[in-house]
């Protein structure tokens, strides 16, 4: 600011050298021309009043327009201060709103909106960071208190399968967040889908369900199918994604013995795939923020997740011109409703 103030004051310094030189150059040639005699008094006593009402205009319009001009360059000074603070990685930062509608206000408004902007991307960085190192953080200490366990010569053969086992799992879960994190990262600064062709929706789903048998046979869950067959075009494999994460993530907050009802269908030219369990429900806080990063509304962390497959899941439907809605109530479950264009896809 003080940088602003001494560029200001110079400016006007200047400026006001320049004219008021100019013109006692201006008077003292024409009394130097007076005395040697080249102009006669006709010419030059008319020319001394206004000449020195010139000068005398010149010093009162040099002040006045340093105070106006003051006055004029605040909100300009304010927006390059507050742009020097931006600088240094503080985006809390905010310029008065102009009253007028002007440009000025219009550039102090949208200087406003993008510090606020980059504020958000700033906490998202900051909170993203935190999250991975935590989620990262817990199955490496775990992975390595289980193996300095597994070196002790008191351990049972059942302690060692036991520690082994947990040491796999964790490893496995390492390996799922490494994957889903690459993957997301790579989708986000992805803009179209490659690799379209045309598959049955309905035969992909099936397929998901098999794969995912052992976690629903273990809880002793029902599958309940209502599939329409349903042929469809995109990228098979990316779409097979969302698939995996909402049916797991159904049986995950099932209670055993319980039912999961997965349909497929055509309404309005729209593909539309509907994941409902009978599971514990989403509370309208966590409904928030569920397609977050590493957000889990579950805090306990006795179900197993990290946070990334709603995001995942999320993104995909995005790049394929989808939607996700999610109708939840406590204790009665949730339902995961996706829509996926047809008329684009089968172009």
């Amino acid at each position: 600011m003080k940088k602003t103030l001494s560029f200001n004051f110079l400016m006007f310094t200047l400026v006001f050298l320049i004219m008021f030189f100019s013109n006692l150059i201006c008077i003292i040639g024409m009394i130097v021309l007076y005395y040697i005699g080249f102009i006669n008094d006709n010419v030059f006593r008319p020319y001394i009043v206004p000449g020195l009402a010139m000068l005398a205009s010149l010093i009162v319009g040099t002040c006045l327009s340093v105070i106006v001009g003051r006055k004029i360059l605040k909100p300009a000074n304010e927006l390059i201060k507050a742009m020097q603070i931006v600088a240094t990685g503080d985006f809390s930062v905010r310029v008065k709103k102009q009253k007028k509608n002007t440009e000025m206000a219009d550039l102090m408004d949208n200087f406003n909106t993008m510090v606020e902007e980059l504020g958000g991307i700033e906490m998202f960085r900051q909170d993203f960071i935190n999250n991975f190192s935590h989620e990262f953080k817990t199955p490496i200490v775990s992975i390595r208190g289980f193996a300095k366990q597994l070196l002790k010569d008191t351990l049972t053969e059942d302690q060692k399968r036991e520690y082994a086992g947990i040491i796999i799992a964790e490893s496995e879960r390492l390996t799922n967040m490494s994957s889903n994190i690459l993957l997301l990262t790579k989708l986000e600064n992805q803009q179209i889908i490659n690799d379209k062709k045309e598959f049955y929706l309905d035969e992909q789903l099936r397929k998901c369900v098999l794969l995912l048998e052992k976690q629903w046979s273990k809880k002793r869950v029902d599958l309940n199918l209502q599939l329409e067959d349903l042929q469809y075009k995109s990228n098979e494999e990316m779409l097979s994604h969302v698939w995996n994460n909402l049916i797991l993530n159904a049986i995950k907050f099932s209670p055993e013995d319980s039912e999961i009802i997965i349909k497929c269908y055509v309404k309005n030219k729209d593909a539309i795939v509907e994941i409902q369990d009978k599971g514990i429900g989403i509370n309208p806080d966590t409904m928030k923020h569920i397609f977050d990063k590493f957000y889990q509304g579950e805090t306990s962390h006795s179900i197993e997740g990290n946070g990334l497959g709603l995001p995942l899941v999320k993104r995909i439907i995005e790049l394929c011109q989808g939607s996700i809605t999610v109708r939840s109530e406590i204790g009665k479950g949730s339902t995961f409703i996706v829509r996926l264009p047809m008329e684009d896809d089968r172009s």
